[in-house]
């Protein structure tokens, strides 16, 4: 991979990251019923994630 698909996915990461974070935070709904989606196991996945591509991406740079 190169600096610039290394870097679009690392902010799509990131983005997905911020937004499962925000959902994760809101108050349970009992009306709409149960989450479907675990939105806090995602938000990990995605930082974890993104923190890599951090570090792939810091590596490139100084490989040169």
């Amino acid at each position: 991979m190169d600096m610039t698909i290394s870097a679009s996915l690392a902010g799509a990461l990131l983005a997905l990251a911020v937004f499962a974070g925000w959902r994760g935070a809101r108050p349970p709904d009992p009306k709409r019923g149960p989450r479907m989606i675990p939105w806090r196991p995602v938000m990990l996945v995605c930082a974890t994630g993104a923190l890599l591509l951090a570090g792939y991406m810091l590596q490139l740079v100084k490989a040169g």
